[in-house]
């Protein structure tokens, strides 16, 4: 009997996300099946077998084989057959997105929380407490650098 081991909730986590992903990308793929295919749609889908090919998961018959069956597709529901079996083409991915607007209202929050506590350091070193400066006056500001950082960085992406 095979030996089951712990489930950890970051796995969990990356488990959960990558469905996600995977959702995402069967609904667009679903959305443009009946979509007629551009010159550039079938120049990209070509250039991705061609680096399948090149990093071995295609033989050269199969290679042409699909190719084939890429040229001669009308809509994008055609190109299943060609990317079968294959990781899933950047015509599919939804693009990346960026950091949303809430983040930033969340450091606006940190901020106005931070605030009291700053001018509090402010008034203690005022009148030599220079202990009571620091703290209350450090992690305020150590909490509004910390909260800019995190507002300002790009979402993670959830695909390795």
């Amino acid at each position: 009997m095979a030996e089951r081991r712990p489930v950890k909730p970051s796995d969990l986590v990356g488990m959960a996300a990558a469905a996600g992903q995977e959702a995402r990308v069967v609904a667009a793929r679903r959305r443009m099946a009946a979509i007629r295919l551009t010159d550039e749609d079938r120049r990209v889908v070509s250039d991705e077998l061609a680096e399948q090919f090149a990093i071995g998961r295609l033989d050269e018959a199969e290679l042409h084989r699909r190719v084939d069956l890429v040229n001669s597709a009308v809509t994008h529901g055609e190109l299943e057959p060609a990317l079968a079996g294959l990781p899933v083409s950047s015509l599919y991915t939804p693009p990346a997105r960026k950091p949303g607007k809430w983040r930033w209202a969340a450091f606006a929050a940190a901020v106005w929380l931070a605030v009291p506590f700053a001018l509090a350091g402010l008034l203690f070193l005022v009148f030599g407490r220079e202990i009571a400066a620091a703290i209350f006056g450090v992690p305020a500001v150590v909490w509004v650098a910390y909260a800019y950082r995190w507002a300002s960085k790009p979402r993670r992406e959830s695909g390795s």
